[in-house]
């Protein structure tokens, strides 16, 4: 019988050699159970006796109607946080401030599912049809106040039962006072009918009380290596050198003094920046801020990795346009510049 990893001493090279499954992690005992607690605080001073049971997953997720909250096996071991910062850049939920966010998000979905809340008429006059399906496309409008703003990217504006999970974080929120911030907002009423359905569940038991755990950490046969090759795979477009070889087929890198004269990448870009945005808006239909974003990434890469305009400015601008013209038609199409499916977490 295999011994059990010592995850303060293992190598990091033998750690991705492991199967998920057999990592010596729980939430007892971790910092982890401390928010726990304090998300089950904060629902039993709302009146709620509803406590979702939290597992360790693969990921942030609440099934799909199921009263259950899976938080990511990696927030359960510093060695596992260091490796998630290295793969990934940063580590959802690895502050206190941040996993109660995305806990009292998750134990939206998860209350929403324990007293069938979706199922109710008013429900879905407030929010719309919990049957809408999960789109390939996720699009948002930045400036919207028919929802609430609590996690990034606007996740509120994804999906109806992705509305009231938000909606229900910001009313659960200690210290929110989403009354007075979100008054004269049309977002208002959600949180009014999040308000009083709450008060009419008070002291009541969940009419589902336990949930399948699906994803669950014990169950997750893949190695860390083959984790972090699927998960970089899929998140590519969020690290500095997605854009690396494209730009490189563009511009030249400034290797010696003979490159010295000409125009630095980034300033050249900054200079037709007007261009690539009235151009790449009028063929492709996109928002010019999408557009801006992605130019803004391009001229910091650029600046990183050093890069020069050799050849002529025109033609060099109209690869860049066209690279970003087509960037913004995988977006389109897809909610992802390089044109794969967004999955619901």
């Amino acid at each position: 019988m295999p011994s059990t990893p010592n995850l303060d001493t293992i190598s990091e090279e033998k750690l991705l050699e492991l199967p998920i499954k057999d990592l010596p992690v729980q939430i007892e005992g971790t910092w982890l159970e401390k928010c726990v607690n304090e998300l089950h605080k904060e629902l039993k001073d709302r009146g709620l006796l509803f406590k979702p049971k939290c597992y360790l997953a693969d990921e942030w997720l609440t099934p799909d109607l199921e009263p259950v909250v899976g938080i990511p096996f990696f927030l359960a071991h510093p060695a596992l946080i260091k490796l998630e910062k290295k793969m990934m850049v940063e580590a959802e939920g690895s502050t206190v401030e941040w996993c109660m966010k995305l806990l009292r998000h998750e134990a939206g979905h998860a209350i929403n599912y324990a007293f069938n809340l979706y199922k109710r008429r008013k429900w879905r006059e407030v929010f719309g049809s919990f049957k809408t399906e999960y789109k390939d496309i996720y699009r948002f409008r930045p400036y919207s106040r028919n929802f609430v703003r609590h996690l990034e990217d606007y996740y509120a504006q994804y999906h109806p039962d992705e509305d009231f999970a938000e909606t229900f974080a910001v009313w659960l929120t200690p210290k929110s006072d989403w009354k007075e911030r979100y008054k004269k907002w049309p977002a208002i009423h959600k949180l009014n009918y999040i308000d009083q359905v709450m008060d009419s569940i008070k002291n009541k038991e969940p009419a589902v009380k336990k949930g399948e755990q699906h994803w669950k950490v014990s169950r997750v046969r893949k190695t860390l290596k083959n984790y972090y090759k699927h998960k970089r795979h899929f998140h590519a477009e969020d690290f500095p050198d997605f854009h690396d070889t494209n730009l490189k087929k563009i511009f030249t890198i400034k290797e010696d003094e003979k490159d010295k004269g000409l125009p630095a990448a980034s300033k050249t870009i900054r200079k037709y920046r007007k261009y690539i945005l009235e151009s790449t808006g009028n063929w492709t239909g996109e928002k010019k801020y999408i557009a801006n974003d992605l130019i803004n990434k391009l001229i910091k890469r650029s600046t990183d990795l050093k890069l020069v305009c050799e050849e002529n400015e025109a033609v060099t601008m109209l690869r860049v346009a066209t690279y970003v013209s087509a960037l913004l038609m995988n977006y389109l199409y897809t909610g992802r510049f390089r044109g794969e499916k967004w999955r619901k977490k």
